[in-house]
């Protein structure tokens, strides 16, 4: 496995599959301002990968599922269920959410996937922290392909950040 720590928007990232940092998917997708990271993949891949994700219902804490990846020019989203009821992460969750992420792009033989900081920004955690444990996590995992970890970055000129 390669891993690269780049700093952009996760939208824009050379990869066939993208990691959506999460909820449990309890409260309806619609009731939901999304911000960071969540809110570019929707504004970039519009509603439909939405809108599939809220016909799989509520999701373990740590779990990842699969959608289209609406209007993206990619091969799929995997949204992790990163933050807990409260809208904070823990250690065990985002390293959950790192691990099935994994697990299910080579599951699905994606050859390059690209994951945000799971858990910093709106579950509350240091980005520096954060960034530790994902790498730690991948360090246990198995995976043939490419990962690059996205430090957001919102651009001037990325009308999609």
């Amino acid at each position: 496995m390669r891993v690269t720590v780049v700093e952009g928007n996760i939208v824009n990232q050379p990869v066939e599959v993208i990691v959506n940092a999460w909820n449990r998917n309890i409260i309806p997708w619609w009731l939901l301002l999304p911000q960071g990271v969540s809110g570019t993949i929707k504004r970039a891949a519009g509603l439909a990968p939405f809108r599939e994700l809220a016909r799989l219902g509520p999701l373990p804490l740590g779990h990842a599922v699969e959608t289209s990846a609406g209007r993206l020019p990619i091969r799929a989203i995997i949204h992790v269920a990163g933050i807990n009821m409260f809208w904070r992460s823990t250690e065990r969750s985002i390293r959950d959410s790192v691990r099935n992420a994994v697990l299910l792009a080579a599951d699905r033989k994606y050859r390059s996937m690209a994951i945000p900081l799971i858990g910093a920004g709106t579950g509350g955690r240091d980005a520096g922290t954060v960034l530790a444990w994902i790498e730690d996590e991948l360090s246990r995992c198995q995976y043939d392909g490419e990962i690059r970890i996205v430090q957001f970055r919102k651009s001037l000129t990325d009308s999609t950040a």
